[in-house]
């Protein structure tokens, strides 16, 4: 086993190893360790690597991330097990480990769970690898954080120049809302006549933001709020904070409401949606993730047993995902139907209404749901609102109490819709599976701060201390995330892009004429068959003859005195609701999520990837999405080769296609490359063969380390406990 001695991990730029255990055993076999990987465990600065001798082929390669390599950002608990003593420790940072380690587990925040076995390493090795990860995955300080040493290094020269011309975020397409220039433009696309940007925080003085909108009819002094968007009827979506004093509160909501009253085309009224009175706290939503794990990948797993079913549903999870999309739902019935302007009042209104403000723009909105508009619409609702990222993340690990997956939450809200409504939606799964993934790579802006304001003060307190000059900037200039070609190549970004979007400027070719289809011919086609219901479900609802079934069971139809009953006791949002789904789907228009249990589905691809019993091997939705991709490419050929032939009087200029918008592209020639494979995992392209989980080996449980359980004896012991 000499190969181990000659591999070595690729590291970034300044980034260093921390230490190193050769001759170690990753476990992926339940029964024996045939196929488990033999090679090196690394820590660095920057991530756990083990480096595998007889690795296969990758099928999406990051440019950051190796096939085995997990950010130290995403560990979220260390664990040592000694087989011989029977004795385990979660290891923390600067902590002391008394005996010599046989085996290591790593619960990341991604739901994998990876064990490593040191039956041939070394002790000491093992035990200071062990050590080297716990210590460097809790950082004590943000400046720590490798996006800083990498941004320090890579972006700034001693003088303040760009080292290598790199400039981050250089000739990014999508809107940062970080200058004046960018609410501006979100302002006259919306139609916000009677709102104008306020550059008076600039040094954040006031809050967090370094840029707001505020209402021309309001005073300076009453700053403490964030314009979000305006609906077309005049109605404006605000966001505010609460104030600790509720007569001081009074005033000010009379205040803003009076101002936001006027700026109203109608003199509308304005409604206050309280949302720590109506949805779940951060604590509940933390409760609920830790849950969620616990059934995903460490209970044994089978989507079909009403035991699983009944731990999913005791999780609460699903149950957040729909308070959160019926809350926006109201939200949007006060915009669309009684043109009244909504203000979202939360405590610190940084979290909740991050949430609830973009799916009401997403309802609302079919600008948003592109893909460099969906990235604006979170740098606007998250970033620059200063959404506590730092925190809810938890990069430090020092305040379990303010970790909270808010923004996970948020992306699960987004594929609800996505799953209902796949032509709507520029992105595709593969892309919000990504973007969550992202928050554990503490490289980029985006996730990285607390606030705007966190990040020019810890950028001008570290550039102080390395003697960088930051220019005209007085900010590092960290690269935001979505600049993607700092993770993938643009063969592996097409992968984003969604086959079955219908934007508004599709095109089609009749006769040799190019011409912009209008999107009302094609709304049946699209509210029945694209989104897998009975075709005579039109946007929702259930036709004479169809019934809708419910994971192993067939939903009940209600009587129709029953129906009568239920139509005299609605609502008006009720109302609002039922009349847009008895109309037929508009993909450019309002979408409303169907909200009933069997309407919502678990997020698979990003929950479920690691076990492969909830795979399927040759089929699921990324096997339709590579056949789909083929179409469409083939489809965009042909519509080349006519135009060609329009042009040149019936002779083809160049046959060769434009560089193609699709991962999966059809062959025009037999010369050309092979076609890929025809089937591929549901779960491509983020679980390889040696980052599955297996439930059953996985060694402790998270739940009772956390709870202080009984030591076990060896890990046979452990594969054999059961929850």
């Amino acid at each position: 086993m000499a190969f181990c001695l000659l591999y070595k991990p690729v590291l970034q730029f300044c980034e260093i190893v921390v230490n190193e255990a050769n001759f170690v055993r990753k476990c992926i076999g339940a029964e024996s360790c045939q196929d488990d990987l033999w090679g090196k465990l690394v820590c660095t600065n920057f991530k756990v690597s083990f480096i595998a001798h007889n690795s296969l082929p990758r099928q999406c390669t990051h440019r950051l991330l190796g096939e085995h390599d997990i950010p130290l950002a995403c560990v979220e608990q260390v664990v040592t097990v000694n087989d011989v003593k029977g004795k385990q420790k979660i290891l923390g940072s600067n902590q002391k480990l008394k005996f010599n380690p046989t085996e290591l587990i790593l619960y990341c925040k991604d739901f994998r769970i990876i064990r490593f076995r040191f039956d041939e390493a070394g002790p000491e090795s093992a035990k200071k690898v062990c050590l080297a990860i716990a210590h460097y995955s809790h950082p004590a300080d943000p400046q720590l954080l490798f996006g800083f040493e990498y941004v320090g290094k890579r972006y700034h020269g001693s003088t303040g120049e760009r080292v290598n011309g790199v400039d981050p975020g250089g000739g990014l397409q999508t809107p940062l809302f970080d200058c004046s220039s960018d609410w501006d433009r979100e302002i006259k696309r919306t139609g916000a006549s009677e709102w104008r940007v306020c550059t008076i925080n600039q040094g954040y003085f006031i809050s967090c933001e370094s840029s707001m909108c505020v209402n021309i009819c309001r005073l300076i002094s009453d700053i403490c709020r964030l314009w979000c968007w305006n609906h077309s009827s005049g109605s404006a979506l605000v966001r505010m904070s609460n104030i600790s004093d509720p007569q001081q509160q009074r005033k000010v909501e009379q205040r803003i409401s009076s101002a936001i009253t006027k700026s109203h085309p109608l003199r509308s009224d304005v409604f206050k949606s309280d949302l720590d009175k109506n949805l779940p706290n951060i604590q509940d939503i933390q409760a609920a993730l830790l849950k969620l794990r616990q059934i995903c990948v460490i209970d044994s797993f089978e989507e079909s047993e009403e035991k699983w079913l009944s731990s999913l549903e005791s999780s609460r999870w699903m149950e957040y995902v729909r308070t959160f999309l019926r809350h926006a739902v109201e939200v949007v019935y006060m915009l669309e139907s009684r043109h009244v302007s909504v203000i979202l009042l939360e405590k610190e209104d940084r979290d909740l209404s991050c949430v609830i403000s973009c799916l009401v723009q997403l309802m609302c909105d079919p600008h948003c749901r592109s893909l460099h508009s969906f990235q604006g619409l979170i740098q606007k609702e998250w970033v620059m609102a200063g959404h506590r990222f730092l925190d809810r993340c938890n990069h430090l690990k020092r305040n379990d109490k303010e970790e909270s997956p808010v923004f996970l939450l948020f992306l699960d809200c987004v594929w609800q819709l996505w799953n209902q409504y796949p032509a709507a939606f520029e992105f595709t799964e593969v892309y919000l599976t990504v973007l969550g993934d992202s928050m554990w790579v503490p490289v980029f802006s985006t996730f990285l701060f607390n606030c705007p304001r966190q990040r020019a003060e810890h950028s001008r307190d570290f550039a102080s201390s390395k003697s960088i000059h930051l220019g005209q900037d007085q900010a590092l200039c960290f690269p935001p995330v979505w600049d993607w070609s700092q993770q993938f190549s643009l063969k592996d970004q097409t992968l984003f892009n969604n086959p079955l979007y219908v934007g508004k400027i599709a095109t089609c070719v009749q006769n040799g004429t190019v011409k912009t289809f209008t999107h009302r011919r094609s709304k049946k086609n699209y509210s029945s068959t694209l989104r897998g219901l009975p075709s005579a479900l039109r946007n929702g609802s259930l036709g004479p003859n169809d019934t809708l079934a419910r994971r192993n069971s067939l939903m009940l139809r209600l009587r129709s005195d029953l129906s009568q009953v239920r139509e005299q006791q609605e609502t008006p949002s009720e109302r609002f609701v039922r009349d847009f789904f008895s109309r037929p789907v508009d993909l450019q228009g309002l979408l409303l999520p169907q909200l009933l249990p069997s309407h919502l589905s678990v997020w698979k691809l990003y929950f479920l990837r690691w076990v492969p019993e909830a795979q399927i091997p040759q089929g699921g939705p990324i096997t339709a999405f590579h056949k789909l991709s083929v179409l469409t490419d083939e489809i965009e050929m042909l519509q080349n080769q006519l135009r060609q032939y329009q042009g040149a009087a019936g002779t083809p200029n160049n046959l060769h296609a434009e560089h193609s918008k699709m991962y999966f592209k059809a062959t025009s020639t037999p010369h050309q490359s092979p076609a890929p494979p025809e089937y591929l995992s549901s779960s491509f392209p983020f679980s390889p063969v040696g980052n599955l989980c297996r439930p059953g080996i996985l060694g402790t449980p998270l739940s009772k380390l956390l709870n202080g359980a009984k030591i076990w004896l060896s890990t046979e012991t452990l594969a054999n406990e059961t929850i």
